[in-house]
């Protein structure tokens, strides 16, 4: 098996990354909010935002905080540990919005990619602390350092964001990152 390369690792983050601009450029030349294809919890429709959720973004300014840290930590990921780099993507994704859908607040449709990039930097955080080898702690040590300040986000303190993202998405995290932890395939 080959060693992952930069241009390889980039490739899923980036491919993600575009269909949220390209939706949200979509949403600008129809004058429509896409917003109704988020996560609306526990309602038949609202299933379909944990496909869609993390394409939709309220504004650029959301899209633009979401496009930088899924691009370096999904690059990360797939870099460091691809073997099981889709494993751990896929599952990020789709196990936080299924997670939003069953518990958060129905109040309103989750939009963003922010409970994925959530997952993807607990899962690099956790994955060090419980692999235990210098290289994965080395990188939980970066990520920690550069993202240290997510812990905010979790805290239901700013009205409008889903702080039930966050805390599903990092939750998510941690779980894939024990898990794989204790596989045999769990780094590349």
């Amino acid at each position: 098996m080959s060693k992952p390369t930069f241009l390889g690792s980039i490739i899923v983050p980036s491919r993600l990354v575009f269909l949220m601009w390209l939706v949200f450029w979509i949403e600008q030349f129809l004058s429509h909010d896409l917003g109704f294809l988020g996560i609306l919890p526990r309602t038949k429709f609202g299933l379909i935002g944990i496909l869609t959720a993390p394409l939709i973004h309220g504004n650029i300014v959301h899209l633009i905080s979401n496009t930088f840290p899924l691009l370096f930590l999904g690059t990360t990921v797939y870099f460091f540990y691809d073997v099981i780099a889709r494993k751990v993507f896929l599952q990020c994704y789709f196990f936080t919005g299924l997670l939003v859908w069953g518990f958060a607040r129905s109040s309103s449709f989750h939009i963003g990619a922010s409970g994925l990039i959530y997952g993807l930097a607990a899962f690099l955080i956790f994955f060090g602390i419980f692999r235990k080898d210098l290289r994965s702690l080395l990188i939980s040590v970066i990520i920690l350092s550069f993202y240290w300040t997510l812990i905010y986000g979790i805290l239901p303190n700013q009205p409008g964001i889903s702080w039930e993202s966050h805390i599903f998405g990092a939750a998510v995290g941690a779980a894939v990152a024990y898990v794989q932890s204790k596989s045999s395939k769990g780094a590349s």
